[in-house]
């Protein structure tokens, strides 16, 4: 099992570059930053804010080894032409380590900020599924003209093409059956983890309830790959740990149960939150290295 781990987009680089630098000695198979142009979160909104390609252009020259990812981009204010370019370098200055996180976006702040309309969900999804078609196009082909409903593209170029082949992998965050048909079409990964406060009715009260929600997304989703014909086993698994009740770096015990009801439904990535020392996400550092070096090493070496 691999284990990811979240560094928000919130502290100036002189003090980011050590956290980066961090999650690597600390062995954390791959780390990922949010992709917004402002989190209505927590109390993010209000408070310092990064963008996230310079970001992680910028984490890519100050490690080696570990994967790098959006967590995830949205359709919101990114377009899939000039945002293909950047992907396409990031897998560049990477070496390969980049793998893209995509999701279908909300209605909050990304929007409102733009002065966008609002889109139901069923209009945001299909934009999603086009967003990530145009994506997946551009990154496999020299050139694409591409006429959609939301998207245009006109002989689009994109020279010389990525270091990972046919591509950069797509990690496509999906809780719903269309949003999941794109995972299984489209992802090298598919991604879950519920927020637990949107969860209806009562299955998210407790940690028990959040896993239960989790397992039937994961058997939704097995359907929705043998619909499509693809094999269960072709596509990585991956879970943010931190939409559920319990905060995953709330202690060591907290990580590793979490951690063990991942394993028994198949996901082969976890995604924590590096500690904040107060507001959401808040834990101890501490935490965190025992963590590194308790429990990670176990879960690399479990068959």
């Amino acid at each position: 099992m691999r284990v990811g781990i979240v560094i928000l987009p919130e502290q100036r680089w002189d003090q980011a570059v050590s956290r980066w630098r961090r999650a690597e000695a600390y062995g954390f198979d791959h780390a990922w930053s949010y992709d917004h142009l402002g989190c209505q979160l927590g109390d993010f909104l209000d408070g310092p804010w990064f963008d996230v390609v310079p970001t992680l252009t910028a984490a890519a020259m100050s490690t080696t080894t570990i994967g790098l990812g959006t967590l995830v981009t949205s359709p919101n204010f990114r377009h899939p032409v000039s945002f293909a370019r950047q992907t396409l370098t990031l897998d560049d200055i990477s070496h390969g380590r980049f793998r893209l996180g995509l999701g279908s976006g909300g209605s909050g702040h990304d929007r409102t900020v733009m002065g966008q309309p609002d889109l139901s969900a069923g209009q945001r999804t299909a934009r999603f599924a086009e967003f990530v078609e145009v994506m997946d196009g551009l990154l496999t082909h020299d050139r694409l003209t591409h006429n959609g409903t939301y998207y245009r593209a006109v002989d689009a170029r994109s020279t010389p093409g990525c270091l990972q082949q046919p591509r950069l992998p797509f990690v496509v965050a999906a809780n719903g059956p269309r949003a999941m048909r794109v995972a299984a079409r489209h992802g090298q990964a598919w991604l879950t983890g519920p927020i637990a406060e949107e969860i209806q009715g009562n299955l998210a009260a407790d940690l028990d309830g959040w896993w239960r929600t989790v397992g039937e997304l994961t058997a939704q989703f097995n359907d929705i790959l043998a619909d499509e014909g693809r094999d269960p086993n072709s596509i990585d698994r991956y879970i943010t740990l931190d939409g559920s009740p319990v905060l995953s770096m709330s202690s060591k015990n907290a990580f590793t149960e979490h951690a063990g009801r991942a394993a028994e439904l198949g996901f082969t990535d976890l995604i924590t939150h590096w500690p904040r020392q107060n507001g959401i996400y808040q834990a101890s550092e501490t935490v965190l290295e025992e963590i590194a070096t308790d429990v990670l090493p176990h879960l690399h070496t479990t068959p």
